[in-house]
């Protein structure tokens, strides 16, 4: 595929809505690939002016945030003990310690869960079910995928504006350092869990 084409499918107008379909079915499945599209647009919008950086991370932050207040109102609504899969001890040792987290500070729970794909599920689902306050929790996640999205596509741009070769190799090497990146912090964070 060469870099022209690549550039104008990814610009296109239906690489933003595509991203934040992505990321909103993330919400719900982790195994969808949310932060690697934000992360391979914030490379295109880098070397190639489209779609503009602002443009992505403000659909990404919707689309988080959005995805993120669906997976609250399911754990207002339903709960986390109606269907056998929330009775799994690895699924109810994680909803479980959802709830010990949110009770000590749920700013820092809910903008360390952002970052962390199934952990980000848990905690909003449990947050429902505590009926923590919709507006409080609403502004919270907003904030939280703010953050994110902005992360996310910053670190497509920044190996975009470093490594030379345009869109068709920013986008692989932007998504193999937010893997990587993603990794050593999944790493710390659990070595200072324990």
């Amino acid at each position: 595929m060469s870099t022209d084409l690549l550039a104008e499918f990814l610009g296109g107008p239906w690489s933003l809505a595509a991203m934040s379909l992505l990321v909103l079915g993330d919400a719900f499945l982790v195994v969808v690939p949310g932060e690697i599209a934000v992360t391979a647009l914030g490379a295109v919008a880098m070397t190639t002016g489209t779609p503009a950086l602002w443009a992505v991370v403000l659909c990404a932050a919707g689309a988080a945030a959005l995805g993120d207040a669906c997976c609250y109102l399911i754990g207002r609504v339903v709960g986390t003990e109606r269907w056998s899969w929330m009775r799994a001890p690895r699924v109810r040792q994680a909803l479980d310690g959802a709830r010990r987290r949110l009770d000590r500070g749920t700013a820092t729970v809910l903008f360390t869960a952002r970052f962390v794909p199934f952990a980000r599920l848990a905690v909003s689902l449990v947050a429902g079910a505590s009926r923590i306050h919709p507006p409080r929790y609403v502004a919270l996640v907003i904030l939280a995928a703010t953050g994110w999205a902005a992360y996310q596509a910053a670190v497509g741009a920044l190996v975009a504006a470093v490594v030379p070769g345009g869109p068709l190799v920013a986008v692989p090497v932007s998504v193999v350092v937010a893997v990587a990146l993603g990794l050593v912090l999944d790493r710390l964070t659990r070595h200072r869990g324990r």
